[in-house]
């Protein structure tokens, strides 16, 4: 895997809404903190633009997300938010360019998609924190300032209390995954993540119960879990209906599934759609170390 450099101060942060849209004062507190941090931020013509639920039609989002890849003034791109549109977008896009001037990639949700197409041309990402989580104040500024550590080349370290669901054990392995749902979106395309031998993440937001257990479902009929060296279980969060409906809660579902496996399984861990959502480095290397007692991942490469 390709690791893109760490950034200097004066480097340039390129934002885009490959997806969805994103008003302009929504990224304001984003674009201050960036420059804070001692870069320069690069706007592109996809920021606070509309066009029906996408930030501006295909065409107009894959030209502006393959000019920021290009660029080679440009040393990381943050995507503005996720939402719904990669995969409309992505099999245009042209990764030669960038992996000859590679650069990290930033964001989550339906970024996932890029993620997976990035893994498939040898290119760390990071799944993390998009614009809107910088509007979070003191107490997502844990998670904003992680992503901070892992742009100038700090090993990172996470810690969490255990779960009774967990499986115990520490393994070393690629680290790989994001949106349950467009991980599932992706079987059978040629982005579709290759999990044997990973370290697999996974989160979801705004799911019926059932289309949970049908995701579960689909992704270890086709072999998703089946080789991995562990799997982290983030949050599930603003389920769509009551677990009383399916009789099982998002993590009952989720364990149900993953009963017959014995590689480590944590449970709840703060990747998510909510403030709680570290970044992780997409094909890099780390541990993770299950004990009684609370977990941590920490980052080796």
């Amino acid at each position: 895997m390709i690791q893109p450099q760490n950034l200097q101060p004066g480097d340039i942060i390129g934002m885009v809404c490959p997806a969805g849209s994103i008003p302009m004062e929504r990224v304001q507190k984003c674009v201050e903190t960036l420059a804070q941090w001692g870069y320069q931020v690069k706007l592109g013509k996809t920021v606070g633009t509309k066009s029906n639920s996408f930030s501006a039609t295909d065409e107009e989002r894959a030209s502006d997300l393959q000019q920021m890849l290009d660029d080679t003034a440009v040393k990381a791109v943050l995507c503005g938010r996720g939402g719904y549109g990669v995969s409309r977008i992505i099999h245009q896009l042209e990764f030669n360019a960038f992996q000859k001037n590679p650069k990290w990639v930033i964001g989550f949700s339906d970024i996932t998609v890029l993620h997976a197409a990035l893994q498939k041309n040898g290119v760390m990402s990071i799944h993390g924190p998009m614009a809107a989580a910088f509007n979070k104040g003191e107490e997502g500024m844990p998670y904003i300032d992680s992503l901070k550590a892992i742009l100038q080349g700090d090993k990172t370290i996470y810690k969490t209390k255990s779960h009774a669901f967990n499986k115990l054990g520490t393994i070393s392995a690629p680290m790989i995954g994001g949106n349950l749902c467009m991980m599932a979106h992706l079987i059978g395309s040629e982005n579709c993540f290759d999990t044997a031998g990973k370290l697999l993440f996974i989160e979801d937001i705004g799911e019926y119960h059932y289309n949970l257990d049908r995701l579960m479902i689909q992704m270890k009929q086709a072999g998703l879990f089946k080789q991995l060296a562990g799997l982290i279980v983030g949050g599930f969060t603003e389920m769509k209906d009551p677990s009383t409906d399916f009789g099982a809660t998002a993590l009952e579902i989720i364990q149900s599934h993953l009963v017959d496996y014995d590689y480590p399984i944590c449970f709840d861990f703060p990747i998510s759609h909510a403030i709680e959502n570290y970044p992780v480095i997409e094909g890099g290397q780390y541990t993770l170390s299950i004990q009684s007692m609370g977990v941590t991942l920490s980052l080796i490469r």
